[in-house]
């Protein structure tokens, strides 16, 4: 890497609705946008941090003082030399930073992992919740813009109306649509067992985090036969991936500035593929300059069928960072495109807080 020099800035974006993040309700997200310059400044490169109250263990403020912390002690060369110990958001924005100035100064599209192309589109899930209704009005709208695959949430104290819910999409799209749920590990192997009974066959594609305790997984699926998919548990209990019967699983769900970095998310990735795992990458709520490098990764990551992914979120933004706004072509990503325009940031929705000479 041949940065000179690092600017950090700050951002705010409301949401266009109220987001709930474990119980925490969010109205605006913020968080922290590292330039990185080369010495004629003829190149720039961004990378976003950006912890999410209720997901991750840092706060903001605890990731920009590390930040700071690194950039007055030891400066930045490359990734191979950040220190261990780094908070997940800031490690990821770092990386994310640094691959993207190689590829600013060297016109070369990033290839960090073993496949010869990058697929050209990448598909989206979409995100429902809310009553019944709603639910199928959203549907209805999504599928009408291309959307195949759907997400839905549910929680132990909502199941009745997951359950009504699954049936009315059943109904309405039958196979025509793949539906996933996220129980974000809300339920008890009982419960979970309950609402599996009580939802159509085949009906869904899988369930992530199903369970309190992600241990019984294999006995959830001995008794449903219903798929599960590890979300939470990759960096809460990360030994679990390989004690968790293979068999019982269909997908790994990666957040990378939740699990560790880009470089972490890429080795789940990796094995994930070696498994015939569905690799999903999916996002913390963040701009469309994470969002575009997600995008690449999910784009580098396909074997051969992308798995829809879940970015989707920058709908629930007000306004994006970059001059060409994240967005999807009928509910397809066009990643070489997307990561391209990622690299365009609209400075004015930033806010600047400190220059580093390095």
């Amino acid at each position: 890497m041949n940065a000179s020099h690092v600017i950090l800035y700050r951002y705010t974006i409301p949401f266009t609705e109220p987001i709930t993040v474990k119980r925490q309700r969010l109205v605006q997200r913020d968080g922290i946008i590292i330039a990185l310059k080369t010495a004629e400044e003829s190149y720039v490169a961004y990378g976003e941090i950006a912890p999410l109250p209720g997901l991750h263990c840092e706060t903001l403020e605890l990731a920009e003082a590390q930040l700071i912390e690194l950039l007055s002690k030891r400066g930045l060369t490359n990734h191979d030399s950040l220190p261990e110990g780094l908070y997940p958001s800031v490690r990821t924005g770092l990386e994310m930073a640094m691959i993207n100035l190689e590829f600013a100064i060297s016109g070369a599209l990033p290839s960090c992992f073993e496949t010869v192309t990058a697929l050209q589109h990448v598909p989206v899930n979409a995100l429902l919740f809310g009553d019944t209704a709603l639910i199928m009005q959203r549907a209805e709208q999504y599928f009408a813009l291309g959307y195949r695959t759907f997400k839905l949430k549910i929680t132990a104290s909502n199941t009745g109306n997951a359950i009504k819910s699954i049936h009315a999409l059943h109904s309405t799209f039958g196979n025509h649509i793949e539906l996933r749920l996220d129980a974000n590990q809300s339920l008890s192997l009982d419960e979970a067992v309950d609402f599996a009974k009580n939802i159509p066959p085949g009906s869904v594609a899988y369930i992530e985090e199903p369970l309190q305790h992600a241990e019984c997984i294999g006995d959830f699926y001995a008794k449903t036969a219903l798929l599960s998919a590890l979300d939470e548990t990759l960096w809460q209990k990360p030994d679990l991936l390989f004690k968790i019967p293979v068999e019982s699983l269909a997908a790994l769900i990666l957040k990378p500035n939740r699990l560790g970095g880009i470089f972490v998310a890429l080795q789940l990735a990796r094995y994930a593929c070696e498994k015939n795992l569905l690799a999903v990458f999916s996002s913390a709520f963040e701009s469309g300059i994470s969002l575009s490098f997600y995008t690449w990764l999910a784009a580098l990551t396909a074997s051969h069928k992308p798995a829809a992914c879940g970015l989707d979120t920058y709908r629930y933004l007000q306004h994006d960072l970059l001059e060409t706004p994240f967005g999807t072509e009928n509910a397809l990503l066009d990643a070489h495109k997307l990561y391209q325009d990622g690299m365009k940031v609209k400075q004015r929705s930033l806010q600047r807080k400190s220059l580093w000479i390095l």
